[in-house]
Formats: structure tokens, C-alpha cells, sequence
């Protein structure tokens, strides 16, 4: 008798609906998948690994919290997951600014083990005009808001936006897989 093939491995938006309804082992599979490329963005932002340890853990506690709110519709579970961290580290610079980087450190080597993801950051940040990388940086590595970014470049907020969107989709570009269509 053949035996039986092994069982896919089950999407991150299942994963997602799984913890929703109390699957431990979801989380469990989920934090695997993705507590790298966390503490890699994490260290990118804040330096310091006591914090960005803390951050990483408190940022899957919110998914394990909010999956039931998760949109498949809205982001991609990755997406949803790299936010929550993202508005997590955000918080940590602004209660404690002391371990923001500056500008001339944003492009310093980071210590984590995860070499692919830091290439394909500065691969995507490459493509960038150094107005379009100055946006990023001061609105995704400070967490400064569109209102803010105005103020502090003399643009309008409109234009902001604007160029935060195309920015954001030129990096899109870079990273997103070879023959795979925009949603």
C-alpha cells in the first residue's frame, strides 16, 4: 500500500485563523516562520536586542491577541505581522528616543543571522531616489506620521503621500517574486 503524500504545509492566513480560535500550535508554527525577519527589523530600528526581544514577544502576543480581526482581504498575513511589530518598535523609540538611530547610522551593518533579508532590504532601498529613501526611512525607521514628514521637509502633505505610495511600490517591485501579479 503507497503511502500517503506529507500534508502541505498550512498558509499563514490559516495559521492565522487557527490561533483566532485558540490553536496554540498555529502561533507555535507562525512565530517559527517569521521570529527572524522580525528581530531583523527590529535590530534595524532600535539596536538593542533586550528591546527588540521584548517587542518581538509582545508583537506576537497582539497576533495571538487580534487574529480574529486579521483581513485576508486587507494584507497578506506576513504584512499584518511585520506591522504589528512595526508599530511596536515605533513605540519603543518614541518611549525611549535615546535608542533612535541616526541618519548617518541607518545604513550600518545589523547583527542578525538572517544575511537574505538584509540584502533584499538594501536591495529594495536601492531603487530609491535619495528623496523617495529619505521619506522611508524618517517615516518607517522614526515613525514619524505623514503630517510630520510635511513639517519637517516643507512638502506638501498630498505630496507626501504620494510619494511615500510610489516609493513603497517601486520597493514592491524589488521584492516581490518573479512572475507573481500585483493584488
Amino acid at each position: 500500500m503507497p503511502a500517503e503524500p506529507p500534508a502541505a504545509d498550512p498558509t499563514d492566513e490559516t495559521l492565522l485563523r487557527r490561533m483566532a480560535e485558540g490553536d496554540e500550535d498555529a502561533l507555535t508554527e507562525l512565530h517559527r516562520r517569521y521570529v527572524r525577519l522580525l528581530t531583523a527589523l527590529g535590530y534595524r530600528m532600535l539596536r538593542q536586542r533586550e528591546d527588540v526581544d521584548a517587542c518581538v514577544q509582545d508583537a506576537f502576543f497582539n497576533a495571538w491577541r487580534h487574529a480574529g480581526r486579521f483581513d485576508p482581504s486587507r494584507a497578506r498575513a506576513k504584512t499584518w505581522l511585520v506591522s504589528i511589530a512595526h508599530h511596536r518598535f515605533l513605540q519603543q523609540l518614541r518611549d525611549r528616543p535615546e535608542v533612535g538611530l541616526e541618519l548617518a547610522e541607518w545604513d550600518a551593518p545589523t547583527p542578525t543571522p538572517d544575511l537574505d533579508s538584509r540584502v533584499l532590504a538594501g536591495r529594495a532601498l536601492s531603487v530609491l531616489d535619495p528623496a523617495q529613501r529619505e521619506l522611508i526611512e524618517l517615516a518607517y525607521y522614526r515613525g514619524h506620521s505623514h503630517s510630520e514628514l510635511a513639517a519637517l521637509t516643507g512638502l506638501p502633505l498630498g505630496t507626501v503621500k504620494s510619494r511615500l505610495r510610489s516609493a513603497l511600490e517601486r520597493m514592491r517591485g524589488v521584492l516581490r517574486p518573479q512572475g507573481e501579479e500585483t493584488p
